[in-house]
């Protein structure tokens, strides 16, 4: 019996009883195995537990109905932020805890996702990143260029659980659920061997954690939507539009005095700004001249990716370092392709490809070999003496007329090294129009 199968039966079952149900916990195991993920405290891995499958929600199933279910504390990971700029808080539950968090929020997510704002798209089922800077978009092209950008500070550690049990309540009337997720918001924090309380805050990483990040910023959604403000929330990523700079100030100071007394959540004043859509970064991307391209700085930290991914002073096989730059650029183009600026995905191939050069000229060790390496590449002689005998180092020998002579863009496909830019090009090419260049 599918979970839909399941929902058939809402008028003679309770919540608790489906999240209890051995076909929905069954459904949270293969959503939990999907996601992968490291084990928690008790070192179980997704592999490990679906091993004794039948088993396990056996007893999570007994657990629960006798109220003997304790979630265990969730192990502390530090993942450091993009930049360097400090570390992001991560908790990773157990498998078994995890199984549970995706049961509650099976059942709970079709009776509170209805309810959420048009205007939120994180993490709801059929909305993505894309369909938000897509509305950011609209929203910028009706004429409201000036932004309100938000920034919350330590939000996922600072969620109230009072607060967040009371929305529930409004739309949850089984108080054994409420009681179920009030078990799993103060189950702890292990760091180091030690454990500490968790007296507020939900754990970013969880199953459950951004439906109740959508519960708790629900009651911001409703506020601007009484307000009449268009925006667009993306989890804690919050961007509120107007059409001048005075008004985007007004509504910063009034919903920065709603979000931290009604809210009781902090807004970081360093990191939230008023500006025009083109100075402001929304999911890695801005909104310029009506168009939607890479913001500054999701290139720039591209490019850092790439020093590390390319680091210089090394003897490892080009075919290696291909291997790993496919698997970060294919992930990393994969969403960046909402640009449409597909110039900008070619500059950062371009980038890859120079530093592969870079790497090329570094292991010839000297420059007569590199000279008879070019030479046997069919480079001219006459090419070849003129740039790699002068003065220039070998970043300025990456791009100079023998390397791409010797080492073309289509070597670098032969090698295996895959691109992305092209598809975009061929799209856009396909339209009517293309975006403006001013």
């Amino acid at each position: 019996m599918s979970i839909l199968d399941l929902f058939k039966y809402a008028e003679i079952t309770t919540l608790f009883e489906r999240i209890c149900d051995i076909n929905v916990l069954r459904e949270a195991y293969r959503s939990v195995h999907r996601n992968g993920g490291a084990p928690g405290i008790d070192q179980v891995s997704t592999k490990d537990f679906g091993n004794r499958l039948d088993e396990e929600l056996a007893q999570i199933k007994k657990e629960l109905e006798n109220w003997s279910y304790e979630p265990q504390p969730v192990k502390r990971v530090e993942i450091p932020k993009p930049g360097g700029k400090g570390v992001r808080l991560l908790g990773i539950p157990t498998v078994r805890d995890r199984v549970v968090q995706a049961s509650i929020k099976s059942v709970l997510e079709p009776i509170l996702d209805p309810s959420f704002s048009d205007s939120s798209f994180g993490f709801r089922p059929g909305r993505n990143q894309q369909d938000a800077v897509n509305r950011a978009k609209q929203i910028v092209e009706s004429g409201r260029k000036w932004v309100v950008d938000i920034d919350l500070s330590k939000f996922f550690d600072r969620i109230s659980h009072d607060r967040l049990i009371h929305r529930l309540s409004l739309q949850i009337p089984d108080k054994r659920v409420l009681r179920l997720i009030g078990l799993t918001l103060r189950s702890g924090i292990m760091n180091k061997g030690s454990i500490t309380p968790s007296t507020q805050g939900s754990v970013q990483g969880s199953p459950l954690s951004p439906l109740l990040t959508n519960v708790v910023l629900d009651e911001l959604d409703k506020e601007l939507e009484r307000r009449g403000l268009p925006f667009c929330r993306f989890a804690d990523d919050c961007n509120i539009f107007t059409a001048s700079e005075a008004a985007a100030e007004r509504v910063m100071k009034s919903v920065t005095k709603f979000i931290e007394n009604r809210l009781k959540l902090v807004v970081n004043q360093e990191k939230s700004k008023v500006a025009l859509s083109s100075a402001v970064k929304f999911l890695g991307m801005t909104i310029i001249a009506g168009s939607i391209t890479i913001s500054q700085i999701s290139m720039a930290r591209a490019n850092e990716k790439l020093r590390e991914l390319i680091p210089r002073g090394t003897s490892e096989p080009i075919e290696q370092t291909v291997i790993r730059i496919n698997t970060w650029y294919m992930g990393w183009s994969g969403y960046y392709r909402m640009t449409e600026y597909p110039a900008q995905l070619t500059k950062v191939e371009a980038h890859i490809r120079r530093r592969l050069r870079a790497r090329i000229v570094s292991q010839q060790k000297k420059r007569r070999h590199l000279f008879a390496n070019l030479l046997s590449r069919g480079v001219k002689r006459r090419i070849i003496t003129k740039h790699i005998f002068s003065n220039k180092g070998r970043w300025a020998l990456s791009a100079s007329t023998p390397m791409h002579i010797g080492y073309p863009n289509q070597w670098f496909k032969q090698l295996g090294l895959k691109t992305r830019s092209d598809e975009r090009l061929a799209h856009w090419k396909s339209l009517d129009t293309w975006p403006s260049k001013s």
